[in-house]
């Protein structure tokens, strides 16, 4: 990661595509009988588990290297797969895709990284279970499993948690099988599939507390430009809000507000963050980001606002680090099962830079100080808290040591040629 930090912020940039929308459009346009193209896609290791895992189905993808505009041709029912679907780190591709293949009649077998194996995998499956799906996971709450899917029933289901990816798959299941799906949310989370389903012609209501889908529409080929990902904006206006003088713009990123709730927790801990935004294609609001850097304090998280901002805590948690006072983050237990333990990795590195900060059960306590931040932080592999650290890490005098930089590509792919730039030194 960069190391001899500047403390200027200057100029435009821009952050690779939203990870979460590119997932969703190779999947639609898969399902599409006809060429799409999608524009802007993020080209990380996660968008190409999912390209990988289309391919193995049948779709024909062109590569995802360093071109963002990705041509797609699908196929109104996707091919029974010769070979193990492997789903790399992405839990989104596995479960989002779990719940395509409930809908079609063959069986496939799922798998992925070590990190991947070990994420919960039944708060899908017992819900595709119960539309009919035939699920075998040896025992194990966990890939690798095998499902075999078929005729459908509707279903009608409580989410056992706020989880966009876990409602995406149940949604998946009904446009593609043919069934309604009624779902009872503990909270509103991202809705890009509802939007994606919606342009499709499928009929998605939400009415005190239940999430509707009607089965009434077709996936149709589509040309799309994908917005710039709010969580990796988060962590360059993050990077701005730690510097000392200046001002920088963040273009381009996608404005959704389901998306956006870490702005208003950095808003409360005193940055000042300009937006202006314009309707894109598929309803998904885009525009800019323009900030300073700010004087921070400490803020206090409410549960009912987690499942909006879990990607962010984790530099959320940074900002805290360098606020002046006690920040709270209540119920964020969620941590615990995303690429790794997060909320013991957010509390184990502060303290290895010399941040006072504990979990206190589903709760994050964080003091923060002036720093200077020095240490060694470790990933687990987590791209989430590498690219956190480091930001810390630009402030002056400190020095922190990431393990392993390069799993920022997860999501961000040259993250640390970026940082540099927004602090102005050649990438």
């Amino acid at each position: 990661m960069p190391a001899g930090p500047r403390f200027h912020v200057s100029g435009t940039h821009r952050v690779p595509g939203d990870k979460s929308i590119t997932h969703r459009a190779l999947m639609f346009a898969a399902l599409a009988p006809g060429a799409s193209v999608v524009g802007g896609a993020l080209t990380s290791l996660d968008a190409r588990s999912t390209a990988k895992v289309l391919r193995a189905l049948g779709a024909t993808i062109s590569p995802l290297r360093t071109e963002t505009v990705v041509e797609i041709r699908g196929r109104r029912r996707l091919s029974t797969p010769a070979v193990t679907l492997h789903c790399g780190n992405s839990g989104t591709t596995a479960r989002l895709m779990l719940g395509i293949l409930a809908g079609h009649r063959f069986a496939s077998t799922l798998t992925g990284d070590a990190s991947l194996r070990r994420r919960p995998m039944r708060r899908v499956t017992t819900a595709l279970a119960a539309m009919g799906a035939r699920i075998d996971d040896g025992g194990r709450d966990g890939l690798p499993l095998t499902i075999r899917g078929g005729a459908l029933r509707p279903l009608e289901w409580s989410l056992p948690i706020a989880s966009a990816q876990v409602k995406s798959a149940l949604l998946l299941a009904g446009a593609v099988g043919g069934v309604a799906v009624a779902l009872r949310e503990t909270a509103v989370t991202r809705d890009h599939t509802e939007r994606l389903l919606g342009a499709n012609g499928f009929e998605v209501s939400r009415e005190q507390g239940w999430l509707r889908l009607e089965p009434t529409g077709a996936f149709h080929p589509f040309a799309m430009q994908v917005p710039g990902d709010p969580s990796s904006a988060a962590f360059l206006l993050a990077a701005i809000l730690l510097a000392e003088d200046g001002e920088a713009r963040v273009a381009g990123v996608g404005l959704n507000p389901t998306r956006t709730g870490f702005l208003h927790v950095m808003a409360r801990m005193g940055a000042s963050i300009v937006a202006t935004d314009e309707e894109a294609p598929f309803g998904e609001p885009i525009g800019d980001l323009v900030t300073r850097p700010a004087a921070l304090r400490g803020v206090v998280v409410e549960p009912e606002e987690v499942p909006g901002i879990i990607d962010e805590i984790p530099m959320l948690a940074c900002l805290a680090a360098r606020a002046d006072g006690e920040s709270r983050f209540h119920g964020v237990g969620e941590l615990r099962v995303k690429e790794s333990d997060r909320l013991a990795l957010i509390v184990r590195n502060l303290r290895a830079v010399g941040v006072e900060a504990e979990a206190q059960g589903d709760d994050l306590l964080v003091r923060g100080r002036s720093g200077p931040f020095r240490g060694r932080v470790v990933t687990d592999g987590d791209h989430r808290i590498a690219m956190a650290f480091a930001v810390l890490g630009q402030t002056r005098g400190s020095r922190i040591v990431v393990d392993d930089p390069d799993c920022a590509a997860v999501s961000f792919p040259n993250f640390a040629a970026q940082l540099g730039v927004l602090y102005g030194r050649m990438p």
